[in-house]
């Protein structure tokens, strides 16, 4: 009886440690709109020809049915095909990206059988775009900062003057908030009074999850490079900053930290 028992809970310990150390593990991204990211497949398996065991899968939203982009290394999709790629080590790579690719992005692995069987379990990545833009007119300047995600937006979008919140008293900038969006306004009279501008406008947008610190986007000085920024398999890499993939909390977390800092650059027109 005391043997049954032993058996009984040493079936059960093996069956809580598989299930532990098989869950899904699931990454966020957040790019700027124009900008590379590369979609890190997390459960990759070695000894593989091209990629030949990895399928990439996109959903766009709950309501829709999902599409296959990579299909055992192979393009699938001929209307992306050309902005898509899978890299060496069978991570999702996306260049110019816009907010039509913002989704949940699934990468599957499979064995090396014809009609081979699913191993492990999925990988999941999820994509937001943040998207800038500046419009001026005769009396006004207006920034916007906005983010597009898969789900019901949760983000909170503010634009920050001096590293502060805009004070509602000031006397020549107005803020709009909503979930997902924020401009600031400046009276075309006192603009150049905020130049450089990249030294006094941020967009602060709050992370994926609640552990994750708010993500600063930064006004890069007219005429750099706009598009440094890109993701990596496990970091995400910004000019001399380097931070991790935010992911979710019930999930093993990747090497680095779960905040990701980039910096923008707004053309502006004077």
């Amino acid at each position: 009886m005391v043997d049954f028992r032993w058996t009984e809970m040493s079936f059960f310990l093996i069956l809580v440690l598989q299930f532990t150390g098989a869950r899904s593990r699931q990454l966020y991204y957040t790019v700027r709109e124009g900008d590379e990211a590369t979609l890190s497949c997390e459960n990759v398996m070695d000894d593989q020809h091209n990629c030949d065991r990895t399928t990439w899968i996109f959903n766009y939203s709950k309501l829709q049915g999902s599409v296959e982009l990579v299909v055992h290394g192979q393009m699938k999709n001929k209307i992306k095909s050309d902005r898509l790629s899978v890299t060496e080590n069978c991570s999702l790579l996306i260049k110019n990206v816009t907010v039509e690719d913002v989704g949940r992005y699934t990468c599957r692995q499979f064995d090396n059988k014809p009609g081979g069987e699913q191993i492990g379990l999925d990988a999941v990545v999820y994509l937001s775009v943040v998207t800038l833009t500046q419009r001026k007119d005769t009396d006004y300047v207006i920034f916007s900062c906005s983010v597009t995600t898969r789900d019901r937006c949760t983000r909170t979008v503010k634009w920050l003057f001096k590293r502060r919140i805009v004070d509602k008293n000031h006397p020549y900038l107005r803020t709009s908030n909503s979930s997902c969006s924020a401009t600031v306004t400046i009276l075309a009279d006192n603009f150049k009074q905020f130049t450089p501008h990249h030294k006094f406008f941020k967009c602060s947008v709050s992370g994926a999850t609640d552990t994750e610190q708010p993500l600063t986007f930064n006004l890069r000085p007219s005429g750099e490079d706009t598009k440094t920024a890109t993701t990596t398999a496990n970091n995400l890499e910004v000019g001399t900053n380097t931070r991790g993939p935010t992911i979710d909390n019930n999930t093993t977390k990747p090497h680095g930290n779960e905040s990701t800092m980039f910096y923008y650059n707004l053309f502006l027109y004077e």
